[in-house]
Order: structure tokens, then sequence, then C-alpha cells
């Protein structure tokens, strides 16, 4: 346990950082899992609005260094290519 004061209040803000940063942490897999479900269906604007949402909560995430930059981008890629290949093709 910390002794001084500056302590405590530091590990009184880690806690509420810490909460918030799993918040959009479980967002971002809640968002993806969504997502993959999305893939799945037939309509066409069901995907495109979950893709829309993931790409939101991940610069979200990304913005507030609650994950890296480069990761965000990389997944966000990485969806849009698993959506683009499970896309049937109009014919």
């Amino acid at each position: 346990m910390p002794q001084r004061r500056a302590a405590k209040k530091d590990l009184r803000q880690n806690k509420k950082r810490r909460q918030r940063n799993l918040e959009t942490q479980q967002s971002v897999k809640k968002a993806i899992k969504n997502l993959k479900k999305a893939v799945d269906s037939k309509d066409a604007s069901t995907r495109e609005k979950a893709l829309t949402e993931v790409y939101k909560i991940l610069d979200k995430a990304a913005s507030k260094k609650i994950m890296h930059r480069n990761k965000a981008s990389r997944k966000k890629s990485r969806l849009a290519k698993l959506l683009k290949k499970t896309t049937p093709k109009s014919s």
C-alpha cells in the first residue's frame, strides 16, 4: 500500500484509468465480433455499418493511446480485407 498522499492519489487514478481502458478494449472486441457476424449476413448495408462502427472505435482507441495507432491501422486493414473477400461479387 502506498504511504504518501501523492502515491495514494496515483493509485486511485491508475484504478480509474485501468477501468476506462478495459472498457474501451472490450468495446473494440465487441465491435469486431459484431462485424464478423455481419460478414455472414446477406445485407450489404449491415456489413458497411458494422465496418464503419469498428473503424470509429479503433480510431478512438488509438487517439486515446489505449492501442497503438499502427495496430489499429493493421486491424482496420485486415477487417476491410476480410469484408472484401467474403462479399459476393455482383454480376
